[in-house]
């Protein structure tokens, strides 16, 4: 009985330093006074965990704020310095790897093309694991110590005793990744999809903040999407769930142009990367690129249609396109954001945008349309990588900020 006992409490107070972390981390500095009104726990209960949190090196004490009438309020925040996380992002034209403080504050980041590897797994794994030792000897830091390695695959993740990987964009199937990595890496490997991994971190630290709910858009070679509801982080981890969906292979044109899926008329064959090149170079009257990739030459278009008649309106239809796809999505979920994110929203999405709320304004249901915002993402280049860290941020939130196993 006595086990039982000091089991149930050992669960409990890990519950409740969860709970408080978790707040403290996607809300930001708060008082411990605030964190006892929204919790619902005692007083008492918030003074211990918050004590018990600054002397686990977690959290800080952050400044004072004026309360109302009363004596100035002390402010708790998690500290970046708590420790540090790699994220990875594979994808179809590039394996990117950052290194990000416990805050995700970008630290380092490497970024290496694939065209050499064709997608195979073993070269990948070879560049994910010199990405690693790259950016935490930029920044000087043990990579055994590192809290964790999040991996954002573009594919779905299956765990059956294990966790394997069906990524049909990379040619993948039951590939057991993170068994690869975890041969050489000295700090855990946490893998999932690259969308709602990147749906998870623009709701903390991006375009999604204070959304209720957020359809965030991964835009590159593919298209996909997160769909991520913000709830009561006493409820939940951090607040937020989110799932994805195969937005890019939902038909917009019967019998359109073919898409790689074997379907036809799919979103992503018209708004993908590079279908949208090819949407140009099959003008008649088509300048040849004078840079090499798909992302550089994306950026060459993007540049090339303040001037050029062609490649603006390439830009134009492919805006209309992603437009009705969103519509659909609008008239679908009723979401109060939609977040245009990737490095193809990245590249692209400044020169779209408007043109990309006209067509939605004209197709989605109008009493949905008056209540979203369609916003471009604000992680930057890195914001899969990005996403993919806030992997191993969860596991430590949801121990409450332990690292004792």
């Amino acid at each position: 009985m006595t086990r039982a006992v000091q089991q149930t409490t050992r669960d409990l107070r890990r519950h409740n330093r969860s709970a408080l972390l978790s707040r403290l981390y996607v809300q930001g500095p708060t008082s411990r006074q605030d964190l006892t009104m929204e919790s619902g726990l005692s007083s008492a209960t918030v003074s211990n965990v918050v004590s018990d949190l600054i002397n686990d090196g977690v959290v800080a004490e952050a400044g004072l704020v004026d309360s109302d009438g009363g004596r100035p309020r002390t402010l708790i925040q998690v500290r970046g310095e708590f420790g540090h996380v790699v994220g990875v992002d594979i994808g179809e034209t590039h394996v990117q790897i950052g290194l990000f403080d416990y805050t995700l504050g970008t630290l380092a980041t490497a970024t290496y093309s694939v065209a050499a590897t064709r997608l195979e797994p073993e070269p990948v794994v070879g560049l994910v694991l010199a990405g690693v030792a790259e950016v935490v000897a930029k920044a000087g830091v043990d990579a055994g110590g590192l809290l964790g390695i999040g991996v954002g695959v573009p594919g779905a993740v299956q765990v059956a005793g294990r966790e394997l990987v069906y990524a049909p964009t990379l040619g993948w199937s039951a590939v057991p990744l993170a068994d690869m990595l975890r041969r050489d890496l000295p700090a855990p490997v946490y893998i999932d999809n690259c969308a709602r991994t990147l749906g998870q971190a623009e709701m903390w630290r991006g375009a999604g903040r204070g959304a209720r709910r957020a359809i965030v858009a991964l835009l590159g070679v593919g298209v996909g999407a997160a769909v991520a509801t913000a709830s009561e982080p006493f409820r939940g981890m951090a607040g937020l769930t989110s799932t994805t969906s195969e937005w890019g292979h939902t038909v917009i044109n019967v019998d359109g142009r073919p898409c790689r899926c074997g379907s036809r008329g799919c979103l992503e064959a018209y708004v993908g990367a590079e279908a949208v090149l090819d949407d140009y170079l099959a003008l008649p009257d088509a300048r040849p690129f004078g840079s090499e990739g798909t992302e550089a030459r994306l950026a060459e278009l993007v540049a090339r249609a303040e001037g050029d008649g062609g490649a603006a309106q390439v830009l134009g239809r492919t805006a209309e396109y992603l437009g009705i796809g969103i519509a659909n999505l609008i008239n679908l979920l009723s979401p109060d954001r939609i977040v245009l994110s990737g490095w193809v929203g990245e590249t692209m999405g400044a020169a779209i945008l408007p043109a990309v709320r006209e067509t939605v304004r004209r197709h989605a249901l109008s009493y949905m349309y008056g209540q979203v915002r369609i916003e471009l993402g604000q992680l930057g280049q890195e914001a899969v990588a990005l996403g993919a860290a806030t992997l191993p941020v969860v596991q430590v939130l949801a121990s409450g900020g332990s690292l004792r196993a």
